[in-house]
């Protein structure tokens, strides 16, 4: 069999590729909105359906919340596991899209040719590029080179409540040699990428309450504490003069980049200026004498994604508030433990309370930064298939996000991923006018053919 059969045969059937996808983005399975919980169970059922058609042993799984699809064939190669999810983003607001969300069209923009639609990157068509390779090997050869165990998720953008104890409940049955996840991108329109890095996220939300109800400033303003400048004092307190994280121990398990990472970093090329440029800023911040790609991949964080408290509404009230509120997110890497952090900020946090203030704390989840070690030989054969692909070599990066279901098949199933996806920084993912390019979808899935036929011998 020659690879280029199975290559000539994605070319050749890019539109009706196409349109399977589409198929599948006009299912609207918003996981996190229980009016779509039909719609849920209608997309596993495309999916079950979309399986068998290519003769692969699939079905839809119960779970307390939406249903798993989970599917196996044989192959001669190692035993790999894929993992996508179905379920998608809530689409609001909905007056910010150009089109129906779930009305996806192929559209021409000055950059190319895009696939529009809700998931339509995040995260259908990442699992149908990897769905259409194999279709394209299974119909061209009739069989696929390694034996693939397929997972599909439906809770993936509402948290996941399901997943762990379905891992736990099946390991057997998806324990594989390696794991593929599709839900990462390119480093660049050039330069496709094997993400090998990814940070933990803790949250937590601290309420600070003062006087036991909202008082006029006017004859309490001075003798009562007021909750805001509180919560202001130790927010702008988490940080020191360097940008580095004031909790005790917070690097505790923070590790230095390897040299040799550092160089490959580097000769990216990364944009500094162009990335801040393009969200209206100049300078950057964080940590001193960190580059920004250190900082979004292998340096921990600190963030306030919220503060609340008084009055915030049209005009003015001489109100001082009883509460103030605040979320925070910690990015967390290497071995920084999330529970050990959590109690840290807590303590800290108490020990900054005046007389008269106390604090309440609400936890957000908690999930340990996942690191895979790329001396395992499946790494080497799908970047050097990659590279043979697109037109610059393929790289090992980290990422800013968090993606626990790595971690979780290291800690569950004993076995490490490769995170590889083929989505852009602009898809606009959670976003009104998501899209996912057409070469994209194309050379992703010309991708995963040479990755299958690659794996097969490692």
């Amino acid at each position: 069999m020659s690879l280029d059969a199975v290559l000539s045969r994605i070319d050749a059937d890019l539109d009706a590729a196409t349109d399977r996808l589409k198929d599948l983005l006009r299912i609207p399975s918003i996981s996190t909105d229980p009016a779509f919980k039909a719609d849920c169970d209608r997309a596993a059922d495309w999916l079950v359906a979309d399986l068998q058609s290519m003769g692969i042993e699939a079905s839809k799984r119960a779970t307390p919340g939406h249903p798993m699809v989970v599917g196996h064939i044989d192959g001669p190669g190692p035993h790999v596991l894929f993992y996508g999810h179905y379920d998608v983003q809530p689409v609001d607001p909905l007056e910010l899209w150009d089109r129906d969300p779930f009305d996806p069209q192929v559209e021409d923009t000055p950059k190319g040719r895009v696939i529009r639609g809700r998931g339509s990157s995040d995260d259908k068509g990442q699992l149908m590029t990897f769905l259409e390779a194999c279709r394209a090997y299974k119909e061209e050869t009739g069989t696929l080179p390694c034996r693939i165990t397929f997972l599909f998720e439906g809770e993936e953008e509402s948290g996941s409540p399901s997943l762990v104890p379905f891992l736990k409940d099946n390991a057997e049955e998806l324990r594989a040699d390696i794991a593929l996840i599709c839900d990462t991108g390119l480093f660049d329109s050039r330069v496709p990428a094997i993400t090998t890095m990814l940070r933990g996220l803790l949250g937590e939300e601290l309420t600070i309450t003062g006087p036991s109800k909202d008082l006029h400033s006017g004859m309490y303003g001075g003798p009562a504490i007021n909750p805001i400048r509180v919560l202001s004092r130790i927010i702008a307190g988490l940080h020191d003069a360097e940008g580095r994280v004031t909790v005790p121990g917070f690097y505790d398990g923070v590790p230095e980049l390897s040299p040799e990472v550092a160089e490959q970093w580097r000769r990216l090329g990364f944009d500094e200026a162009a990335f801040l440029g393009d969200v209206g800023l100049t300078t950057p911040a964080g940590e001193h004498g960190r580059s920004a790609l250190e900082m979004i991949w292998s340096r921990p964080t600190c963030e306030v994604n919220g503060i609340s408290g008084g009055y915030t509404g049209d005009g003015f009230k001489t109100v001082l508030p009883s509460k103030a509120r605040a979320k925070i997110s910690f990015r967390l890497v290497g071995q920084q433990d999330p529970h050990v952090i959590r109690e840290n900020f807590r303590a800290y946090v108490k020990e900054q309370l005046p007389p008269d203030c106390s604090v309440e704390f609400h936890d957000h989840g908690a999930s340990s930064a996942s690191t895979m070690p790329t001396d395992h030989p499946a790494f080497e054969a799908a970047r050097h298939a990659m590279t043979d692909e697109w037109p610059d070599p393929a790289a090992y990066i980290g990422s800013g996000g968090s993606i626990p279901i790595a971690g979780h098949f290291q800690d569950i199933l004993g076995m490490d991923s490769m995170l590889i996806g083929f989505g852009k920084d602009d898809d606009q993912i959670h976003s009104p006018n998501e899209k996912y390019d057409l070469e994209s979808f194309h050379k992703g899935t010309r991708s995963w053919a040479r990755i299958l036929e690659a794996l097969k011998v490692t």
